[in-house]
């Protein structure tokens, strides 16, 4: 029986350089069709379209290779996960099992640490908004209070009279690393000698436990050189503590920011190839503490708190084309059920996007929007891709870093997030919205109950 052939249509493709068929270049994007050996197509027939897919193996296999690449270089490490940066229980849980403490910027991210049977003590308290009823709590848990500016030192002090236990801090730092932009939003500045008059109050106090220093230099930072120069300048400051109070510091935080391989709008270079490896991160870092006047008997922790290089690469999202256009410029663009408000990461990357199955080797530039009703629903402005239908699936990978914190319940309900463990087993780790369950935080006032 002969089938009809699917019409495309012709388009001037420029020639690339190379051996080029009789038809040009050929630009094939490779499908993908399975996810830890589980079929894209299985998982959206279960648990519907669009649809959020996390690996518990690329998670623990991305986690020991950061882990190793630090504690192959220095002899005391210790990973925090960043909770901001997916804070699901699955995935927190995931990472506390491989080792990790927990990382929180807010009273309930450190509810939720406590609810994942982290103890106290290996909770670090970030941010510069905790409530007081959250740092009584964190005192008499014993946390890492990390103090981001001299209000909230005042407010500890003040706390630590009516408390059997001393605040165990660290103070926040912001410094010149040589990257732009420069964060000094967040703690005390090194350069103007804040960070020095923060530490000198909180020795003089008696009140309070320093335990650290902690920077966190920015984000997707691509230079591991600033990551050298700010851990050479807490070391200078682990130094020159010990000089002035014979006081040796615990540990130091680096923070965060390394960059994950996903590709930042406006680059030049695929994130595949641009970002630096663990490796190079953890040699700028180390060799900095190594190198430092810190003698090796004092040599501190060193913490890290790296969030989106560990689980962008985890995350999947799955959605299906609703419909194919040609825009007024004879522009190809695609929408698909997956808009921006579940997949927030899109105003900054550009996301790689695949066929579930290759319907064609001709492709096209194609402009990929989301469902919203708002002229911003647009997942990638330009991405090379075949011809797609209506109703075929596309697989967008690296997403699995703030896209489950950051999204937002608007015109479309949040889908399902299902986990692939070790076994290839599939389990539901987030159940998708209902008119039910949002209803359920709302209430109507008794003169409109009437219709």
């Amino acid at each position: 029986m002969n089938t009809k052939q699917p019409f495309e249509r012709p388009f001037i493709k420029k020639i690339s350089l190379g051996v080029p068929a009789k038809f040009g270049m050929k630009n094939k994007i490779e499908p993908i069709h399975a996810i830890d050996g589980v079929t894209v197509d299985s998982l959206m027939d279960q648990f519907g379209s669009p649809l959020f897919v996390l690996s518990e193996k690329t998670i623990r296999h991305t986690y020991r290779k950061a882990y190793q690449a630090f504690s192959v270089r220095y002899p005391k490490v210790q990973f925090a996960w960043s909770y901001k940066t997916n804070y699901l229980d699955a995935v927190c849980r995931i990472f506390h099992q491989e080792g990790s403490w927990a990382e929180v910027v807010s009273g309930f991210e450190y509810h939720k640490a406590l609810k994942n049977g982290i103890a106290g003590e290996k909770i670090i308290f970030n941010g510069p908004s905790k409530q007081e009823e959250d740092l009584k709590l964190a005192i008499e848990n014993k946390s890492l209070i990390h103090i981001d500016h001299f209000d909230e030192l005042f407010q500890l002090i003040e706390l630590s009279k009516s408390s059997s236990v001393k605040p165990r801090v660290a103070i926040r730092i912001n410094m010149n690393t040589g990257i732009y932009p420069s964060w000094d939003r967040f703690g005390f500045n090194y350069e103007n000698g804040e960070a020095w008059e923060a530490l000198n109050r909180i020795m003089l106090s008696g009140a309070i436990d320093l335990k650290g220093l902690h920077t966190h230099i920015g984000t997707y930072i691509l230079e591991p050189s600033a990551y050298h120069a700010a851990a050479s300048k807490m070391a200078e400051m682990a130094s020159q503590l010990y000089s002035k109070y014979h006081f040796a510091l615990e540990y130091i935080d680096i923070g965060g920011g390394f960059a994950s391989k996903n590709t930042l709008r406006g680059t030049y270079l695929p994130g595949t190839d641009a970002a630096p490896s663990f490796e190079d991160y953890a040699e700028a870092i180390t060799s900095a503490l190594i190198n430092s006047s810190l003698p090796p008997e004092r040599l501190p922790l060193l913490i890290l708190e790296s969030g989106r290089a560990l689980i962008d690469e985890a995350g999947f999202l799955f959605s299906t084309v609703l419909a194919n256009k040609r825009l007024p410029d004879g522009k190809r663009a695609i929408i698909i059920d997956a808009g921006v408000n579940i997949l927030f990461t899109a105003f900054w990357y550009d996301h790689h996007i695949a066929p579930v199955k290759s319907p064609s080797e001709m492709t096209e530039e194609t402009i990929v929007y989301g469902p919203l009703c708002m002229n911003i629903d647009v997942i990638r402005p330009a991405v090379v891709l075949p011809l797609l239908r209506r109703g075929d699936r596309i697989v967008i990978t690296r997403t699995g870093a703030y896209n489950m914190t950051q999204w937002m319940q608007f015109i479309t309900y949040r889908p399902n997030v299902v986990l692939i463990d070790m076994q290839g087993r599939v389990h539901t780790v987030r159940k998708q919205e209902t008119l039910e369950t949002l209803k359920a935080s709302e209430s109507v006032p008794d003169h409109l109950q009437q219709k």
